[in-house]
């Protein structure tokens, strides 16, 4: 699927980098551009992993790998790393690299997923995971209303970027860009950079009035 048209199906990944970077989901899913560094590879890896193998029972929960997820109503599609059934219950898994974090990107991607299980499966989903791999360890996740409106605020937020069809222009936060692959596509403290060195070059020519 593409994102040419606003009423399209948005991938659950987008989600996620809308409310970690506007422009990095936008140039991620509208341009479709892509970079990867060693943070990307490391999750990919993981993903990976939490991928691959056969369906399986553990204590009389049915666990499903890479499930296909996708929501009508709310036009979403995606994989889920893993769902488990829960006594036919569907309890999404998400697996992240790194620690958890201090924003709510990775909570509305699974949040989206657990809105996709309940349209396919009609069952309630209140409750969710997130693992995080250097950690080693599930953060447990309710999916309560005010999670429920954020993510279908943001899945709006981005059909409408998609409509106005312009990138949301680059702002640079040294923690955040620091760790991006996109950065050298997106290059938020370059253009910052240049921006002063142009108004310093100005300045010089015009002279400073005394």
């Amino acid at each position: 699927m593409t994102l040419s048209e606003a009423d399209e199906s948005l991938p659950l990944s987008a989600l996620q980098h809308w409310l970690f970077c506007p422009r990095q989901c936008a140039l991620i899913h509208i341009e479709r551009v892509w970079a990867e560094n060693q943070f990307t590879a490391e999750g990919r890896v993981l993903h990976e992993r939490a991928d691959a193998g056969q369906p399986e029972s553990r204590d009389g929960i049915r666990i499903l790998r890479a499930v296909q997820i996708a929501s009508l109503r709310h036009s979403l599609h995606g994989v889920a790393d893993v769902v488990e059934l829960r006594g036919g219950v569907p309890y999404p898994v998400e697996y992240k690299r790194g620690r958890p974090k201090t924003h709510r990107a990775d909570e509305v991607q699974l949040c989206a997923q657990a809105l996709c299980l309940e349209e396919m499966t009609g069952h309630a989903v209140p409750e969710g995971a997130l693992y995080y791999g250097t950690a080693r360890r599930r953060k447990i996740i309710h999916l309560d209303a005010s999670l429920r409106a954020l993510t279908l605020d943001i899945a709006e937020e981005i059909r409408t970027g998609i409509t106005t069809g312009s990138l949301p222009s680059p702002v640079f936060e040294a923690r955040r860009c620091g760790a991006c692959s996109m950065q050298e596509l997106c290059r938020p403290a370059a253009r910052r950079n240049l921006g002063q060195r142009w108004m310093m070059d100005h300045i010089d020519r015009a002279g400073v009035p005394e």
